[in-house]
């Protein structure tokens, strides 16, 4: 439990130390009989990639690192050691791969993220359910947080115990490696999540900290009192104010304060100490040994931390990232890097890194996500609109990933400046309004969702629940109203259809394209039933997912709607992510108008993001044919768009 400043502990705490950020001797002499033992013979593969990159990352080695050269290279044995110990038929696909650098931007990616228990139980079933994925147009599979964590103090999997053991009860490290082979044969590329901002209290690392063995408080942020920890609470952010206020901890059996970001039982990595750069690097490779295609870097901007600042997004956070960047295209250049990056887009931009030299190959479109909500519940699509075009005014070679739901919650971190210059929007007003629709609270909503992390002293919270269940599939179903259940079948699939419409990788949530409702189950889980993202967190249902083919049930429309509009995607070439892409005004503030024009091939996108009947313009010129309902427009300065309707208007210009 965490408890903070307490004039006892700071009596009996003896005098006040910032942690380390130099090695003990005995780590120091154990790191180099571990650099002679590891010594590779050379490689002329890797020798040409490691040249490609050597002087540029010792210069941000030894910069961050204040010159530690013993450290360096231990650094490149370290890796030389690991390229050493990736198979071969990893090393055939970085060969493939570095021949074609493009293979991730096709436009017939389609990504689902799923937990392993919640959709096959092991391991070994989501390899047998293979051939569902397949079917699903699937060829980019996240795994949701699989590594070992202690029950209970696990935050979703996300406080790692030990990051080369898979949780027993979902398999082993073999059976992961077993999957990711599997995945390979079918060109299925698969993501896992690694956590570097922290590991949990149960990590070796942390029980030797914690019984005060040399070298190893190094690892983490430990103080002997609360003078430091106080200055750090001045200017850093509380990231769960209600469920994990502060950022520190008391640990009484060994009278230190430790630094804890999210949860006590999280410690946060001292990443100014180069072992745990080294050592995390290395574990990183050897998951991308197992066969992990991407690797996510969760909560990357809070990886380095600097007393005085708000401790998110420091400059050394990107020499860090950049140096992982040049890692994976050293040892395991088919290795794609995710960052995590859940904040405004000015942000995480930073996080592409430049041309020259770039970080992360893709990106998550949160700042999309939240906004495309607010226009459901608002029926505006003025703030969308906005925000599509700062998106598309970027480099084309910024990939993002786009999707309407994940793992998490929604949290409503919409540009509340522009709302309030052209709106007259209040942010506290506009959050309440946004949750109490989707929660169907307010009148003439037919959401269902649930709030996390409510925080009624600031007037915000952020948002649970399926993407059928806010859509108003679930209240539909419950009623059996069959009008109102077309109507939220149309809502889904429309939403579906502006994700697929944005450049970048699509990604569903696993029970999404069979309109997988909430599940309330949680609540009566001891472990869960705080945690209301379990709500969308919920077993997947197999047997309502045997009726995708039946064009009778709700099921089946969703599966198979979505699944032509996967298709179409893949086929039409204005969906290139090099096209050019642009928003216009429609006459109607409750569609939202794209163009994409990419080698004389024009698409025109209409979202109605109303439950009205509507008519709509578009300035363009000439012929149109509709790509989903197969009608044709001599011009379209008259088009009709049903409640929550959608068009895609395909034009070939002669």
């Amino acid at each position: 439990m965490r408890t903070k400043k307490s004039t006892g502990e700071q009596t009996a705490s003896r005098a006040n130390k910032k942690p380390a950020q130099t090695k003990s001797r005995a780590a120091k002499a154990e790191e180099t009989a571990v650099v002679s033992k590891a010594t590779v013979a050379a490689d002329p593969v890797f020798d040409r990639r490691l040249a490609r990159h050597y002087d540029e990352l010792k210069w941000l080695y030894c910069e961050l690192y204040h010159g530690d050269l013993n450290a360096f290279d231990y650094f490149v044995n370290m890796l030389r050691r690991s390229w050493a110990e990736r198979k071969e038929d990893l090393r055939a696909q970085d060969a493939r791969r570095e021949a074609d650098p493009d293979w991730y931007r096709r436009r017939d990616l389609l990504g689902m993220m799923l937990y392993t228990n919640a959709f096959a139980g092991t391991l070994n079933g989501v390899r047998e359910k293979l051939p569902y994925l397949e079917e699903c147009g699937v060829n980019y599979l996240h795994l949701m947080p699989l590594l070992a964590s202690p029950k209970g103090r696990s935050d979703g999997g996300y406080a790692v115990a030990d990051f080369r053991t898979v949780e027993p009860e979902l398999g082993t490290m073999e059976d992961l490696e077993h999957l990711a082979d599997a995945c390979r044969a079918k060109d299925i590329s698969l993501c896992l999540d690694f956590v570097m901002n922290h590991t949990s209290e149960d990590h070796k690392w942390a029980r030797k900290a914690r019984a005060g063995e040399p070298g190893y408080r190094e690892r983490y942020f430990f103080y002997d009192n609360w003078d430091i920890p106080q200055e750090f609470e001045k200017t850093v952010p509380q990231v769960f104010p209600t469920t994990a206020p502060g950022s520190f901890t008391w640990l009484p059996d060994c009278q230190q304060v430790v630094m804890t970001n999210f949860y006590p039982y999280q410690w946060d990595l001292n990443y100014a100490n180069p072992m745990v750069f080294n050592d995390m690097t290395e574990n990183l490779l050897y998951l991308a040994n197992r066969g992990i295609d991407i690797i996510r870097l969760d909560a990357v901007p809070y990886i380095w931390k600097e007393l005085g600042t708000n401790c998110r997004n420091l400059p050394q956070v990107h020499t860090l990232v950049r140096m992982m960047r040049m890692v994976c295209e050293i040892v395991c250049p088919s290795v794609l890097l995710l960052g995590e990056v859940v904040m405004e887009p000015a942000k995480v931009v930073p996080y592409f890194g430049t041309q020259d030299k770039p970080e992360c190959h893709m990106l998550y479109n949160v700042t999309t996500m939240a906004t495309t909500w607010h226009t459901l519940a608002t029926g505006d699509v003025s703030l969308l609109r906005h925000q599509m075009d700062i998106v598309s005014a970027l480099p084309r070679d910024f990939l993002f990933l786009n999707y309407l739901r994940c793992h998490d919650d929604i949290g409503w971190g919409l540009d509340y400046p522009w709302l309030g210059e052209h709106f007259g929007t209040n942010e506290v007003a506009h959050k309440k309004y946004l949750n109490d629709w989707f929660t169907g609270r307010w009148p003439g909503s037919e959401s269902r969702g649930e709030l996390y992390n409510d925080d009624p002293r600031l007037g915000d919270a952020r948002l649970c629940g399926t993407t059928a269940s806010l859509c108003g599939v679930e209240a539909a179903d419950y009623e059996k109203d069959p009008f109102k259940l077309e109507r939220s079948i149309a809502c889904d699939l429309m939403l579906h259809a502006w994700m697929l419409t944005q450049s970048g990788i699509p990604v569903l949530y696993s029970g999404d394209e069979v309109g997988q409702l909430n599940d309330y189950s949680y609540h009566q889980d001891d472990e869960k039933r705080t945690d209301s993202r379990y709500l969308h967190r919920g077993a997947f249902q197999w047997d309502l997912a045997q009726l995708r083919h039946d064009p009778d049930t709700r099921q089946g429309k969703q599966f198979m709607g979505l699944r032509r509009l996967e298709q179409l995607r893949a086929e039409e070439p204005a969906f290139d992510p090099r096209a050019d892409v642009w928003t216009f005004d429609t006459g109607n503030s409750h569609v939202l108008g794209v163009g994409r024009w990419y080698n004389g091939r024009k698409l025109i996108a209409l979202f109605n993001f109303s439950q009205e009947f509507v008519t709509v313009s578009s300035p363009e010129t000439g012929a149109f044919d509709e790509l989903v309902y197969g009608g044709h427009f001599e011009d379209l300065s008259h088009v009709e768009l049903f409640p929550y309707g959608f068009v895609w208007l395909a034009h070939t210009e002669a």
